[in-house]
């Protein structure tokens, strides 16, 4: 690659390109992309998709570890002498559903953009 030369593109793509390529080059960003796309590159080799219904079932399993946690230190709690946990565990739980579900919102934006 040692020979350049110029490619004229519609600005909407230089655009495109310049905020997904983070600290790569131009050239370097359009040559992963067509090493990926074409299956010339060592990408595809160690490359791993994640699904949603992996990721959805990966998020269930934190919020349940999360829940686990929080039970263990309030039970841990009453056991050393503090008062009744039973009320904070109902709140942490409470305040645990209210956290928006990130899936959720990053499917809506890439429906909402795409």
């Amino acid at each position: 690659m040692s020979d350049k030369r110029m490619m004229v593109l519609p600005a909407e793509l230089v655009v495109r390109v310049d905020e997904n390529r983070g600290d790569v080059s131009r050239a370097e960003f359009i040559n992963l992309l067509l090493d990926s796309q074409l299956g010339n590159g060592e990408l595809e080799q160690h490359q791993q998709f994640v699904t949603w219904e992996s990721l959805d079932e990966f998020e269930g399993g934190m919020k349940e570890l999360l829940r686990s946690f929080l039970e263990f230190f309030i039970t841990y709690g009453l056991e050393i002498g503090k008062g009744s946990g039973k009320t904070d565990l109902e709140a942490l739980s409470e305040k645990l559903k209210e956290v928006p579900d990130p899936a959720v919102s990053a499917r809506r934006r890439r429906t909402a953009t795409g």
